[in-house]
C-alpha cells in the first residue's frame, strides 16, 4: 500500500512538471514575425505580424518622448524593424528594450511629436495572420486652412468631384486568384479618373487616398466636404466565394440608411452649423433649430439620392459599352461611404477581382482607361446638363444656343413669350423675312 501510494505521488509529480512545462511553452508561444510601417497624411500606422493574438499594455515617457509597449508572453527579438524614412514625421525610430519579465517583449517608439495612440489587435484575414496595430495621430494642431468664402455667382468655379479609392494600407480589400489586391486596382483606376477630371476645364478632382495607406470612412467624406465636393465616387472591385460571377455594378444609398443617417445628424447639434450655415448662430430656439435642420436634411438627402441615382444610371449605360455588367440597374445598399446627406455619391464596382479572367483585365492599363473614361463621361454629362449656378459649366450652358422644333399651333409671338425674348430677336437670330413658321422647323432661340 505504501509503495503504491509512493508511485501515485511520483506519477502526480511527473504530471505536474509536464503540465507546468507545457503551460510555460504555451504561455510563451507568441512571436513577432515582422514589422511594417504605413505612411499616411494624417497618421502613421505600425503593424506587428504576430503568431497568435497578442496581449499588450503601453505607457509614455518624456524627455525624450517615447511610447513604450509591452507584449506579454512574446520572448526574443526575432523581427527586425524597418528604417523610418522622412515621410513618417511622428516616429524617429522603433527599437527593442529590456522588459520587466523575460517572457515578454518591450518595444520603444522614439517620437518626434506628441501623439494620440489608437492600438488594437486584428484577427487573421486574407494573407495576414494575427496583428497588433498602432495608429499614431499627431496631437499638435493642424496648420490653419484657408476659409472658403461664400461662392459668388460670377466666380465660374469648378465642379469638384471626390474620387475615393477603396481600401488601402493594412486593408487590402478582396484578393484575386493570382494575388492581386483590390486596394491596388482601385487606386490605379481612381488616379486615372482624377486625371481625366482635372484635364477638363471647369472640373477638378479630390483624391482622399493617393497612396498605399488606409483612410477612415468618415475621413473620406470629411475631406470631400472640406474641398466643397459636388459629387463623390467610390471605386471598388467586387468578389465572391466562387470564381464564376463577373461584371460591374453601381450602388447608391438605400432609403433605410438615408433615414438612419438623417436621424444621426439631427441628434448631433455640432453638425448643424455645417448644414445651416449662419442660421445656426441666429436661431436660439433649440426646437426651431431641430425643425429647420430636419427640413434641410430631408431636402438635401432627397437631392443627393436623386442625383446619385441619375448619375448611377448614366455610369451603367457608359460602362456597358466597355465591360460586362453584373447588374444592369443601380443597386441600393447601406454603405457607409455613401451616407453624407450633402454630397451626392455612388459606389462603382469595376468588376469581380475573384474571377480569373476579370482579374487579368482589371490589371491592364487599357481596361482601366476604358472604365475611367466611362465614369468620367457620365459625371461630366450629368453636370453639363445640371450645372450648379455658380459654376463654369453653368456659364457655358447660358452661352450655348437653344433650339426649338416648331409644333402645330405655335407662332413667333407664342415662342417669344415662352422663352422671354422679342419677336424681332427671334426673326434676326433665324434670318426670317416674315412671321410665317412651318411645322418641324428648327429655330435658334437667342438668350434673353
Amino acid at each position: 500500500m505504501t509503495s503504491d501510494w509512493y508511485n501515485i505521488k511520483s506519477l502526480f509529480r511527473v504530471i505536474t512538471i509536464v503540465m507546468m512545462f507545457v503551460s510555460v511553452n504555451l504561455y510563451a508561444a507568441n512571436k513577432i514575425d515582422s514589422v511594417r510601417v504605413w505612411p499616411s497624411p494624417e497618421s502613421t500606422r505600425v503593424v506587428l505580424d504576430m503568431k497568435e493574438k497578442p496581449e499588450y499594455s503601453y505607457f509614455f515617457l518624456k524627455n525624450p518622448l517615447r511610447l513604450v509597449v509591452d507584449i506579454k508572453s512574446t520572448p526574443g527579438r526575432a523581427a527586425t524593424f524597418p528604417k523610418i524614412d522622412k515621410k513618417h514625421q511622428l516616429i524617429k525610430k522603433i527599437r527593442y528594450s529590456t522588459p520587466k519579465r523575460k517572457s515578454d517583449t518591450r518595444l520603444v517608439f522614439e517620437l518626434l511629436a506628441p501623439v494620440k495612440p489608437v492600438i488594437f489587435s486584428l484577427a487573421p484575414t486574407g494573407p495576414y495572420s494575427d496583428r497588433l496595430v498602432f495608429d499614431l495621430y499627431s496631437k499638435e494642431k493642424p496648420k490653419a486652412q484657408t476659409v472658403v468664402k461664400s461662392r459668388d455667382i460670377s466666380s465660374d468655379r469648378d465642379i469638384v468631384v471626390a474620387v475615393v479609392a477603396g481600401h488601402g494600407g493594412e486593408d487590402p480589400g478582396s484578393i484575386g486568384p493570382s494575388g492581386t489586391y483590390e486596394k491596388t486596382i482601385t487606386l490605379q483606376i481612381a488616379k486615372r479618373l482624377a486625371a481625366k477630371i482635372n484635364a477638363e476645364k471647369g472640373m477638378s478632382a479630390v483624391l482622399p487616398r493617393t497612396g498605399d495607406y488606409y483612410v477612415k470612412l468618415n475621413t473620406r467624406t470629411e475631406r470631400a466636404r472640406t474641398k466643397k465636393a459636388d459629387f463623390l465616387i467610390s471605386i471598388h472591385a467586387d468578389a465572391f466565394t466562387s470564381p464564376q460571377p463577373r461584371g460591374g455594378s453601381v450602388w447608391v444609398l438605400s432609403l433605410r440608411r438615408a433615414n438612419s443617417e438623417i436621424g444621426k445628424w439631427i441628434e448631433n447639434r455640432e453638425q448643424h452649423s455645417e448644414l445651416l450655415g449662419g442660421a445656426a448662430d441666429v436661431l436660439k430656439d433649440t426646437q426651431q433649430e431641430r425643425y429647420l435642420a430636419q427640413a434641410l436634411l430631408d431636402m438635401s438627402m432627397d437631392h443627393s439620392m436623386k442625383t446619385g441615382f441619375e448619375v448611377a444610371e448614366d455610369v451603367i449605360a457608359e460602362m456597358r459599352k466597355v465591360t460586362r455588367m453584373h447588374k444592369k440597374v443601380p443597386q441600393a445598399a447601406s454603405l457607409a461611404v455613401l451616407k453624407s446627406p450633402d454630397i451626392p455619391s455612388i459606389l462603382v464596382e469595376t468588376g469581380f477581382i475573384s474571377n480569373p479572367a476579370e482579374e487579368r483585365l482589371l490589371k491592364t492599363r487599357d481596361h482601366q482607361e476604358k472604365l475611367a473614361t466611362a465614369i468620367f463621361k457620365s459625371v461630366k454629362g450629368y453636370f453639363k446638363n445640371n450645372p450648379p449656378e455658380d459654376s463654369y459649366f453653368a456659364k457655358l450652358k447660358k452661352e450655348q444656343p437653344r433650339f426649338h422644333k416648331v409644333r402645330s399651333g405655335e407662332s413667333l409671338s407664342v415662342l417669344a413669350s415662352r422663352y422671354g425674348v422679342t419677336v424681332s430677336s427671334l426673326k434676326k437670330a433665324n434670318k426670317l423675312s416674315s412671321n410665317t413658321l412651318y411645322i418641324g422647323q428648327n429655330l435658334a432661340i437667342p438668350r434673353s
